[in-house]
């Protein structure tokens, strides 16, 4: 079987059009008729049933389609594996991570890593906090990085480090000697962007709300836009430190005091498997505690 058939197939039961998976593979349209032709003919069965300039999956189509994805994602992965080996990679690490510290503390943490066993191929895949915790239990990566205590079952979370969240709003006018603002007057004169952090924000809003100020809210659930509606002048919010160093090193954000507001500080933290880990997960474990001595355990499960 040519794999480029079942992609061909796997491409065109995606668009239910033989031009557009033309399109997509850079590749002349009768190819994919062809391609068609040739799968249904060794299966002897069709897999699509034409309907003008349209396709639609036969339910036999329907039925082979996992088959087919399973076949091309197999190979994939043997083909990977195979480059790593050339490249000299022999074992494998794969790792969550949540965006606030995919850009603050890994890259420190993977130089380390990759300084000290440059003989292992990492693998990141950034995701929601929230998230993390299914993907270590369900063995997707061999462990996680979040801003969370997962609640999955069967899971340690050790905390790494703590960061302080302070109330963030944009440079006044561009001129960084003008006398800051009231951080009250601030956030009662701006939309306040909350839940951008899994962490804090419940609290951190009762807290305000029973010093009786009256402010909005829009909910932006994420650190990075977060911090485009603030450069925008589109609202304030409060943030971990680390999330805004570059935006308060080149002057675009401001950090107010908070006078008589005690902040919350923001947590990282380490997320195992209770019932094991591999190898390269206990060695990146152990570099975290070597840069972040001592990692203590917050939950297990």
């Amino acid at each position: 079987m040519d794999l480029r058939i079942l992609q061909t197939f796997v491409v065109a039961a995606k668009f239910e059009n033989f031009r557009q998976t033309a399109e997509a593979l850079f590749i002349a349209q009768p190819t994919v008729t062809q391609h068609i032709r040739l799968l249904e003919k060794e299966l002897g069965i069709e897999l699509f049933d034409r309907v003008g300039k349209f396709v639609k999956l036969t339910p036999a189509g329907k039925r082979f389609l996992p088959h087919a994805s399973a076949l091309l994602a197999g190979w994939q992965a043997g083909t990977e594996d195979l480059l790593a080996w050339q490249q000299g990679y022999s074992e494998n690490l794969h790792i969550a991570v949540s965006p606030v510290i995919a850009r603050s503390s890994l890259p420190g943490l993977i130089r380390h890593y990759t300084k000290r066993y440059p003989e292992v191929d990492i693998s990141i895949r950034i995701a929601d906090s929230l998230e993390i915790g299914r993907l270590v239990q369900s063995g997707q990566v061999d462990l996680g990085l979040s801003r969370m205590v997962p609640g999955e079952f069967q899971l340690d979370a050790h905390l790494i480090q703590t960061d302080p969240v302070v109330f963030a709003v944009p440079l006044n006018g561009g001129d960084i000697e003008a006398p800051l603002p009231d951080w009250e007057q601030e956030l009662t004169g701006n939309l306040l962007l909350t839940h951008n952090h899994p962490g804090y924000w419940e609290d951190l809003l009762l807290a305000l709300r029973q010093r009786g100020l009256s402010f909005r809210t829009m909910t932006i659930t994420h650190v990075d836009i977060t911090k485009r509606f603030i450069e925008e002048g589109l609202g304030v919010s409060f943030l971990p430190r680390s999330a805004i160093a570059r935006e308060l090193f080149e002057n675009r954000f401001i950090e107010l005091e908070t006078p008589g507001l005690v902040l919350p500080q923001a947590a990282s933290y380490l997320v195992v498997s209770k019932t094991g880990c591999s190898q390269t997960a206990k060695q990146m474990i152990d570099i975290l505690g070597s840069l972040y001595p001592p990692l203590p355990l917050i939950r297990s499960m």
